[in-house]
């Protein structure tokens, strides 16, 4: 229970960094507290006690942590303005290969390889059809196929496919709303993509810290 409290107030903390760093962009996203503090304090606690019962081991921790964190902060401004700000995503890369070095030499070797291949499969989407994807969308990408690569390489194809379902059920749902109420005028169109992105980065480190996905080579 004191591992709970330990993380969820240092969640907290970085929610509210993250508000701060938000508002303080060029193209600032203003996310009024407390929801970036309660969502960040809420997975860091959960991942805290998880680790405190031996639900997963400690190598795990950063990277799960790390990715929680960009999840909320970069999921909230993409939910909000339609936008993945390159303060968030361009870090992110490095950012997810140094979290993987607990998890071994191998590990990071993956993390860099596999945010080379999904970079290139999202540029080459961006490219052939604009828009399909956004341009922040293919800069995350590298920063997923770090985080998924570093897992193992299934992870990377099950998380690929994970953030396209998501993002289609998103989509589903909204357009089926739409038929039962009147359209907004000046709302904006499409569903973003990088909140399902990040939630499946999230999900298959998740799962693969308590050994439900294979990991390694």
């Amino acid at each position: 229970m004191a591992y709970v409290v330990v993380f969820g107030g240092l969640g907290m903390l970085a929610g509210s960094a993250a508000r701060v760093l938000l508002g303080r962009l060029r193209r600032g996203a203003r996310v009024p507290p407390p929801y970036l503090e309660l969502a960040v304090g809420s997975v860091w606690a959960g991942a805290g006690g998880w680790w405190s019962v031996g639900g997963l081991a400690a190598a795990w921790l950063p990277l799960l942590l790390g990715v929680g964190w960009l999840a909320v902060a970069a999921g909230a401004v993409d939910i909000a303005c339609r936008r993945l700000p390159d303060a968030l995503t361009l870090p992110a890369l490095p950012a997810a290969v140094l979290l993987a070095v607990p998890l071994g030499g191998a590990a990071v070797g993956r993390a860099l390889a596999g945010a080379a291949v999904l970079l290139g499969a999202h540029l080459a989407v961006r490219l052939t059809a604009p828009a399909a994807l956004g341009a922040g969308d293919v800069k995350l990408a590298a920063a997923l196929g770090a985080v998924l690569g570093a897992v193992s390489w299934p992870a990377l194809l099950v998380g690929t496919l994970l953030a396209s379902a998501l993002t289609s059920m998103v989509a589903l749902a909204e357009l089926l709303a739409r038929r039962f109420r009147p359209a907004e005028p000046g709302g904006a169109g499409g569903v973003p993509h990088g909140p399902a992105m990040l939630a499946a980065g999230w999900l298959v480190v998740a799962v693969a810290a308590t050994g439900g996905v294979g990991t390694g080579a």
